[in-house]
């Protein structure tokens, strides 16, 4: 085949070789390929109600009216057994309100889709536990006294942990001076928690950004190392603070309330 190809006119060589190209890449274009393409996703205020009932019920101490809001954010993504093609993500690439991923990104755990689903559930669970446990341990309260449980379900993945227990906190104590966590603002945010109050990564954010400025907020808590991603295609009125822990985006709350000066990215 080369020595034939060897003997052919330039134009004639170049013609042959690009005919199984295109070939290829016409199969690429429609083949299915290992990508999620993911959206801006629905947001919950964990400080409200949601399907008519409250977020957070707080048992064993008086809990306090809210005003404010303080807005868990999502996004959405193809599902895990979608087939997406290269037309599409190439149609994708280009627009603002949509990213590309890998889809281990997005569904890491791998298997069935029914798996994936009960996977994230579990995750959502375990977040929840985890930041009673970060709240109440901030707050100094014995979690055989105050019970707290936490009614929303339905969302996948453990990145609400930091507002679930910002909102613990704005139930139980508010600023600390008699005021709302919020300062009567609405309030987005992103991140995992652990039960000793750090502060850990989610992915997404600049998606999240997104749908977090589309329901009315005006601050975005944001885990420090995504700061970068976060500024990307960042929705105008949408501050960021980047926070670390629960103990800083409590403190950066309270700042923002006095006009003290705030972390920003």
């Amino acid at each position: 085949m080369l020595s034939r190809l060897a003997r052919l006119p330039r134009p004639a060589a170049l013609a042959l070789c690009a005919a199984p190209l295109a070939g290829l890449l016409a199969v690429a274009a429609f083949a299915p390929l290992p990508f999620a393409i993911a959206q801006p996703g629905p947001t919950a205020d964990v400080l409200g109600a949601k399907d008519g009932r409250t977020v957070i019920s707080v048992s064993g101490a008086p809990a306090r009216e809210t005003s404010g809001q303080l807005r868990m954010t999502t996004i959405q993504a193809t599902g895990p057994s979608e087939e997406t093609s290269l037309a599409e993500l190439v149609r994708m690439w280009f627009r603002t309100d949509r990213a590309v991923m890998p889809r281990e990104a997005v569904y890491p755990s791998g298997g069935s889709d029914e798996e994936i689903e009960r996977h994230n559930l579990e995750e959502m669970a375990t977040s929840q536990s985890t930041a009673t446990e970060a709240a109440l341990g901030y707050l100094h309260k014995d979690p055989k006294d105050v019970k707290v449980e936490l009614n929303l379900a339905d969302v996948g993945g453990p990145s609400a942990g930091l507002m679930f227990s910002l909102g613990i906190v704005d139930k139980l104590a508010g600023d600390g001076s008699g005021g709302d966590l919020t300062g009567g603002r609405t309030v987005a945010g992103t991140g995992t928690i652990s039960a000793d109050g750090e502060v850990g990564a989610v992915g997404g954010v600049a998606l999240k950004t997104q749908a977090a400025r589309r329901d009315g907020a005006t601050v975005f808590l944001v885990p420090k190392a995504e700061c970068a991603d976060a500024r990307t295609d960042l929705p105008e009125g949408l501050r960021l603070v980047p926070v670390t822990s629960l103990t800083g985006a409590v403190d950066a709350l309270r700042a923002l309330n006095r006009g003290e000066p705030v972390p920003s990215c």
